[in-house]
């Protein structure tokens, strides 16, 4: 069974059994509620006893969350378990959080698979608000991510495109598992800058098993936790429902390889490598003696972990729903290729010194992040202390989500809302880099993804050489308008039928 199955069919079990044991909770609940009515909160779907608005959460919570908001309003409250929650579902909601409130709204829940397999909150997305989340987060924007860092991995990104497009070359005939490739060209490129070295399996077969233990790692952070929603018990109904067991082995596996690659690092025969990899620049921060902070093992491993993560997960997911819409617009699919082939005339493979050219391109992904931002509900924020929001009341402690997705499809803001038109941007200077609050597929302010640079640049050239090297079709029988563009549960919203189609190789 997967992780994110396991989640809802816990969720239920949970309900059915559990909620008559913690009943004597409910005096404190009403106590509670009756200092929340004391306070003009924003408006919200009515209550349950002890579990709130938990039951109208149903199959993806982006999508029930939005059902919500579009009957109560873009600035909407829940109580989900014991966790007040707040939901901002438009831009201008999304202005006042990130520009009005943005010091207020910094913080972030101490989620509880993320707390266990972020080494206690070491990762950059995860950390707190405070001293650490600052250091960590100049460390990562100009050792780790800066745009020189990201330029010295050039040969490296160019290398596994080229070697994604020769695998589907050799495969040309029959359909290709683009969703599964894809997300291989990612991985393989976020471990060599990294780790140093690809872990994509062949005859080794622990390595394989790596990409088994991140799959497993990503499902668990993006999986239902009653525990998120009941904190006083959390340990308690982990121990029930069998998280506890699930969190602590993947932890184990994810901690032991990264433990071997620090000791491969540290190893004083080891080769000298081509180029410096991630390991080795937090390795050489954790002994500046410059640092304003001494970084411990665990929370170099806790942002390596991230790391790894955020650079295949999300990049992955973005190509494929792009592939997606593509084919279901051949008229933009063909557009594009043009553009690709014009600027590139003839050459074998498009090159990173190609893409400013690219104009339409760049549209495509915009456009493709628009309809399908990574994480819909973006990563929850915490408010830090009470605020006042158009005249109502935010206690301090409240989660908070931003619904990319809702945002992105504002009738305000996006005429046919719905439909993938690129064009739309090519006269627009609307950008995704959290200046617009119309387009937030990365966040804004403070906590925004600073992995975008990085994550860009391995769409656009991966896009780009896919419709360069191939003229694309789906399989015998199937309709565009048949291709199943239905959502998987969890963190990053991936395409839940893997995209597979026919390349046919062009001549150039």
């Amino acid at each position: 069974m997967g992780a994110s199955s396991f989640f809802l069919q816990s969720n239920y079990i949970f309900f059915a059994f559990l909620a008559p044991i913690l009943l004597f909770l409910l005096l404190l609940i009403k106590q509670r509620n009756k200092l929340v009515q004391s306070k003009k909160l924003p408006p919200g779907p009515s209550k349950l006893p002890l579990i709130g608005n938990l039951h109208q959460l149903r199959d993806l919570p982006h999508r029930s969350i939005q059902r919500l908001s579009d009957e109560h309003g873009p600035l909407m409250f829940l109580q989900l378990g014991l966790t007040p929650t707040l939901v901002i579902s438009s831009a201008d909601m999304a202005r006042e959080i990130y520009k009005t409130h943005g010091l207020v709204f910094s913080g972030r829940p101490a989620l509880y698979a993320a707390k266990k397999l972020s080494y206690n909150l070491s990762a950059l997305t995860f950390a707190p608000y405070g001293e650490y989340w600052r250091e960590v987060r100049k460390i990562v924007i100009l050792e780790l991510l800066s745009a020189k860092r990201v330029q010295s991995f050039r040969a490296v990104r160019g290398e596994e495109v080229a070697l994604m497009l020769d695998s589907i070359a050799r495969s040309s005939g029959p359909p290709v598992n683009l969703s599964e490739l894809i997300l291989l060209l990612t991985s393989n490129i976020v471990c060599r800058v990294t780790f140093g070295k690809k872990q994509d399996g062949g005859e080794d077969k622990s390595r394989s098993r790596f990409h088994e233990i991140l799959h497993e790692t990503q499902d668990l952070l993006g999986g239902f936790c009653v525990a998120d929603f009941f904190p006083w018990m959390g340990w308690w109904l982990s121990k029930f429902n069998g998280l506890e067991t699930m969190l602590e082995k993947n932890f184990g596996e994810l901690d032991e390889f990264i433990d071997k690659v620090i000791e491969e690092h540290l190893d004083p025969r080891r080769p000298e490598p081509e180029h410096e990899d991630l390991v080795d620049v937090l390795l050489g921060v954790q002994k500046d003696s410059n640092q304003s902070i001494v970084l411990s093992n665990d929370q170099i491993k806790g942002v390596l972990t991230e790391l790894f993560i955020a650079g295949t997960d999300t990049s992955s997911a973005t190509i494929v729903w792009i592939m997606a819409e593509l084919i279901r617009n051949p008229s933009v699919m063909q557009r594009a290729q043009a553009e690709v082939r014009e600027a590139v005339k003839g050459k074998e493979r498009v090159e990173e010194c190609h893409l400013p050219k690219l104009i339409f391109l760049k549209s495509v992904v915009k456009e493709g992040l628009r309809l399908h931002p990574p994480a819909p509900l973006l990563v929850p924020k915490e408010t830090l202390e009470n605020c006042t929001i158009e005249g109502y009341n935010i206690p301090a402690k409240t989660r908070v989500f931003v619904n990319a997705k809702s945002i992105g499809t504002d009738s305000k803001y996006w005429k046919n809302q719905n439909e993938f038109q690129p064009e739309r941007f090519l006269d627009s200077s609307v950008d995704f880099r959290g200046q617009h609050y119309e387009l937030l597929p990365f966040g804004a302010g403070r906590r925004s993804c600073p992995g975008i640079n990085f994550a860009i640049l391995v769409i656009e050239l991966a896009l780009a050489n896919l419709l360069h090297r191939f003229d694309w079709e789906l399989p015998h029988g199937i309709r565009r308008q048949d291709l199943d563009m239905e959502e998987a549960f969890g963190l990053t919203m991936h395409k839940k039928v893997p995209l597979c189609l026919v390349p046919n190789p062009v001549a150039l």
